[in-house]
């Protein structure tokens, strides 16, 4: 091949027309850019204030009456909230003097019947002790009378068996008088 001078490769690597720069900055072609850079942003101004935007204003609206209403419904049930907790706080103010003053009379009640029980007992007690003293009085007597028989009837025996004879009187004499200290 020949040798290749930069003027045939301008010409071969641009398709042998003449190299005329960026076409943005050709001065030939502005008022066309011009043109179409005008139709296109008022295409675009168009599109934006006619479509985009209400819609996106629509959706920010909704949004903002969403937030708006959520914060009123908040608000209220925090009112309600704050209303129940000091129902509730009465309630149980209520329900704990109830539950003293119950406890109170179920007190009254048990202290009545405990004493009630208490002085029954306390009768049943003091006649079952007036009628243990009766019979230990009545044990007494009778022990009495019986060690009195049984010094009699031992004191006959005993003079008898020493060979000596005694009339019942001086037996029951000696023994009246041995008893009485």
């Amino acid at each position: 091949m020949a040798a290749e001078t930069p003027d045939m490769l301008d010409a071969v690597g641009h398709g042998g027309a003449e190299a005329v720069g960026m076409p943005q900055l050709n001065m030939e072609t502005w008022a066309n850019q011009i043109f179409w850079l005008l139709v296109t942003l008022v295409a675009i101004y168009f599109l934006l204030t006619r479509i985009v935007l209400p819609r996106i204003g629509a959706v920010l609206a909704e949004r903002r009456g969403t937030i708006t209403n959520d914060l009123a419904a908040a608000e209220e049930l925090k009112q309600k909230a704050v209303l129940a907790e000091k129902a509730y706080n009465e309630a149980l103010a209520r329900a704990r003097t109830e539950a003293a003053t119950i406890v109170a009379e179920a007190k009254a009640a048990i202290q009545k019947d405990l004493d009630v029980a208490l002085a029954e007992a306390d009768a049943e007690i003091s006649a079952r002790s007036a009628e243990s003293e009766k019979r230990i009085a009545e044990i007494r007597a009778g022990a009495l009378e019986s060690v009195t028989e049984v010094a009699r009837d031992t004191a006959q025996e005993i003079v008898a068996a020493f060979g000596g004879s005694t009339d019942a009187g001086s037996v029951e004499a000696a023994v009246a008088a041995r008893m009485k200290g």
